[in-house]
């Protein structure tokens, strides 16, 4: 059986397309992955950018992780690179200096060193060693680019200003969102796999500051009004793919509808196998103050903060992030096609090509 691993949802949530059941004519073959996003898919650009992260970071998974393009000494691009940072957010200004217009630029300055590099070691095929750890200039119009971003738009305004503001300024971030998209097609990238934003209101974190409790939470302890904004969210970019889709003809754009299936594992956690999906396994939130993962304080002689013992029976991993056992169940969940649209398979996600929707 032919494997190819891909990650792409957090340091810890992987995509493994395997290929064994599927024809190889109905295979993509994809030769390489480039994502765009944040903390959902950043597999080392923070610890690269600024200092490194501490474990525990989903080693016991064993699955060889895409090489953060921040961390460029001695990586292995040859299936694709993750300009993903924890924070990005699509429009600047948000937590991260990184957002998705600076990792499209990274992206650009990538393909165009790669190709030189490519020409330099054909040119000087005596003086280069054979084994160069870039990806062939003809993987950039073969690879699918994954984007997992938007969350932090939302949530960056729920803390500086009103729902409202947030949900007026939608068409504005998206926007940004689709001129990202036609640069790449620009570029030859002709493969997309595209998730819509998360339940932010169903973020522990979220739960625990939101002063409206309970008449704000839904049934399942949701704050209601931010996912009603993560929704129209979805709505819009979902409306934009279409628009993609007729505009960038040669191209397979698949939106994944990743809030349906957090939402789903969220609202029947105990069925999967999950404890009281408002707990998390790390770190301490009370009253403003927070303990971060990795760190513990003691309050009236007791210990907060430290890690819990069996985190598979979790959801949320710090209240933000969610666990590798959450992740594993959510790339389960979507690699088959379950909350795409149109609905395929990762693996062949490349077969509907806007010229045949």
């Amino acid at each position: 059986m032919k494997l190819v691993r891909i990650i792409v949802l957090s340091g810890i949530l992987y995509l493994r397309l395997v290929f064994g059941e599927i024809n190889k004519e109905e295979a993509c073959g994809f030769p390489a992955i480039y994502n765009f996003g944040d903390s959902n898919s950043d597999t080392g650009g923070k610890s690269a950018a600024f200092h490194e992260v501490q474990p525990p970071n989903a080693d016991r998974l064993d699955l060889p992780y895409l090489s953060a393009y921040l961390d460029s000494i001695g990586a292995d691009f040859r299936n694709g690179a993750n300009f993903a940072t924890v924070g990005s957010s699509i429009l600047p200004g948000g937590y991260s200096p990184f957002y998705l217009g600076v990792q499209i630029s990274q992206f650009l300055q990538f393909k165009k060193r790669t190709i030189l590099l490519s020409n330099l070691t054909i040119t000087n095929s005596k003086r280069f060693s054979s084994k160069v750890n870039i990806p062939k200039p003809d993987d950039f119009s073969k690879a699918i680019y994954t984007f997992d971003i938007g969350q932090n738009d939302l949530s960056y305004g729920f803390q500086h200003t009103h729902e409202a503001q947030v949900r007026a300024s939608i068409p504005q971030i998206l926007d940004n969102f689709t001129h990202a998209i036609h640069q790449l097609y620009t570029e030859g990238a002709r493969n997309f796999w595209i998730h819509n934003t998360g339940p932010i209101g169903c973020l522990p974190y979220s739960v625990i500051s939101y002063p409206l409790k309970p008449q704000g939470l839904d049934a399942t302890g949701c704050i209601e009004s931010q996912n009603e904004v993560a929704r129209e969210f979805n709505k819009q970019l979902k409306d934009k793919i279409s628009h993609l889709r007729k505009e960038l003809t040669y191209s397979a754009i698949t939106y994944v509808d990743i809030y349906s299936a957090k939402y789903k594992l969220i609202s029947t956690a105990k069925k999967q196998g999950f404890g009281d999906p408002m707990k998390f396994c790390c770190g301490w939130y009370n009253n403003g103050y927070e303990v971060a993962c990795g760190q513990t304080t003691v309050v009236n002689r007791t210990e907060y903060g430290k890690a819990c013992s069996d985190p598979t029976k979790y959801i949320s991993w710090d209240g933000i992030h969610y666990t590798d056992a959450a992740n594993v169940w959510l790339a389960n969940s979507i690699l088959n096609g379950s909350f795409s649209d149109p609905p395929v398979p990762v693996e062949q996600s490349c077969t509907h090509l806007s010229t045949r929707v």
